[in-house]
């Protein structure tokens, strides 16, 4: 079974490959966008090396979900994201540390979800729920 640190090591290995970073601005607490300079395109060329590094299917919108970003009037209000919206996010990303965006939830803020320690997390649950099934 492949340690948490080897999943890091991989998704790191990957982001500097995709983003054109340095390895020291990889650490379990970058934001892909904020910190990293991802793009949107990025993010498709992000999962589409991850499935091949990890031998895994990503299925679209699971990793990086869009439903969150299209502005359902029912998920947002003022630029907040209800207490639906919030559990919609809550549902998409599990792998997700919404701590600190709980506290002003901003539509503005929802991109920070996205950090290398998210992927890692997303990224174990994915291989720990193949292993049981296989």
């Amino acid at each position: 079974m492949i340690t948490r640190e080897e999943i890091h090591s991989k998704v790191a290995a990957n982001l500097v490959e995709v983003l054109n970073v340095d390895d020291d601005q990889v650490g379990p607490e970058a934001r892909l966008q904020a910190d990293l300079g991802a793009e949107s395109i990025d993010f498709l060329d992000i999962v589409f090396r991850l499935e091949r590094e990890f031998g895994i299917k990503i299925p679209r919108n699971e990793l990086f979900p869009e439903s969150i970003f299209s502005g359902d009037p029912e998920f947002f209000q003022d630029d907040k994201l209800t207490e639906k919206g919030l559990a919609e996010l809550k549902a998409k990303m599990p792998f997700a540390d919404l701590s600190k965006f709980e506290e002003n939830p901003t539509r503005e803020k929802i991109g920070d979800l996205f950090t290398v320690n998210a992927i890692v997390n997303y990224i174990e649950n994915k291989l720990h729920a193949g292993a049981t099934t296989a």
